[in-house]
């Protein structure tokens, strides 16, 4: 865990460096808020459109080769996105630099799946949460040390951001051990890299079924709120990429105290079925929050009080690795990993209009929280596909019980 978690955590404050400053780069080659939400919406629906088919292609091949050299390849893509970025002079260079980096970064989806090859099934939300930790450790570092050299120039983080991933391709090299034996190695299948015969596998899985759709609304309002956050706060409240900065730290804070500080305690009295309900309600009440919020300071209010929000990802991603056999782990995983990349291909789509239709409106507008509420009406659904289903998985098991019990 140590080597997989050090990995994560500096491939994650490559990727918080540049979260404050990408917004204000693509405003740098267009001439209104309205076409700034639209091209913002475009680059990051490249990155998740290739990401899609990437993910389970990169994903099948962790299971065939290994995790380690697919890592690896990710962290040559994240180097490659962040320094053509920096050096990018057109709007084109940046979507086209962002579909390349999309297609070989799936190290979302390969260190999960290293997760579980190294974890018994009882350890896996756990060691899950230990992940999310580490996001939580880089988005503290990251956007802060973006909005700072980002308010100095808006290329230098890419270089920092490119600057730290190949240090962490080195650390990977000759440091970072293969969690997959050969003996449970598979070999590639052009229809395990199939990105819908993954997601139609993933939802056959014993005790998984609707929480594919929960993981896809959860995913897309996450995704959502991604895209919209540095805008919304921009027009809004008039921050700038040093307050996005700070405020994208907090959230990283929050993520480290609940998932590497309490998640463990709350697994030991509560299922992460349980914790997944929980965490999706405080998550929707946190959204529609964020969006009438009508001052600065009740963004990092909320950010501190939805605790339980930041549990959800970690019981879910649980639950579907434990329905998983150990040889297919990766693709699994990497099932997991398109369909989050497909959210993230829809949330501009679906975040960025709903943000460029209220950009016109003046700073503290309740109506510029627009996308935000759509967010909240996802995580409602989430909740309340998780009710049926987790309700439904529990009425089965006891009418399985009862089947199964000797007669008197």
């Amino acid at each position: 865990m140590p080597f997989i978690m050090l990995t994560v955590l500096i491939d994650l404050l490559s990727i918080g460096l540049i979260i404050p400053v990408l917004p204000a780069l693509v405003g740098s080659f267009t001439g209104s808020q309205a076409d700034q939400a639209f091209w913002y919406g475009v680059v990051t629906f490249a990155f998740g459109f290739a990401n899609f088919f990437g993910s389970p292609i990169l994903g099948a091949l962790s299971d065939a080769y290994g995790r380690r050299p697919l890592l690896l390849l990710g962290f040559c893509g994240l180097g490659l996105t962040f320094f053509a970025t920096a050096y990018a002079t057109a709007l084109w260079m940046l979507i086209a630099v962002r579909l390349i980096g999309g297609a070989m970064q799936a190290n979302a989806a390969v260190a999960n799946a290293y997760v579980a090859d190294i974890s018994l099934p009882e350890e896996r939300a756990k060691r899950f949460g230990m992940l999310g930790a580490m996001f939580g450790v880089g988005f503290i570092v990251g956007p802060v040390m973006g909005g700072l050299l980002g308010a100095v120039n808006l290329q230098l983080p890419f270089l920092v951001a490119g600057i730290v991933t190949l240090i962490n391709f080195l650390y990977g090299f000759f440091l970072l051990p293969e969690s997959l034996p050969a003996d449970r190695r598979r070999p590639f299948r052009l229809k395990y890299a199939n990105p819908f015969t993954s997601l139609r596998a993933l939802t056959r899985l014993h005790g998984v079924g609707r929480l594919v759709a929960v993981l896809a609304f959860n995913g897309l309002a996450q995704f959502a709120l991604y895209t919209c956050w540095v805008l919304y706060t921009t027009f809004k409240f008039g921050w700038g990429p040093k307050e996005n900065g700070w405020s994208l730290a907090a959230v990283g804070i929050m993520s480290v105290i609940v998932q590497g500080f309490l998640l463990g305690r709350l697994l030991k009295r509560y299922s992460p079925r349980h914790l997944a309900i929980a965490g999706l309600i405080s998550s929707t009440l946190a959204y529609a929050a964020w969006g009438a919020a009508s001052q600065g300071w009740m963004m990092y209010a909320v950010i501190m009080l939805n605790v339980l929000g930041y549990t959800v990802t970690a019981a879910l991603q649980s639950i579907i690795s434990g329905a998983a056999e150990a040889h297919n782990q990766g693709q699994t995983m990497g099932a997991v990993s398109s369909l989050n990349s497909l959210m993230a291909v829809l949330a501009p789509a679906c975040g960025a209009p709903l943000l460029a239709a209220v950009s016109h409106l003046p700073s503290g507008d309740w109506r510029i929280g627009a996308p935000l509420y759509f967010c909240a009406l996802l995580q409602a659904a989430s909740l309340a596909l998780a009710f049926v289903h987790f309700r439904g998985e529990s009425e089965s098991t006891a009418a399985s019980s009862q089947d199964q019990a000797p007669e008197a």
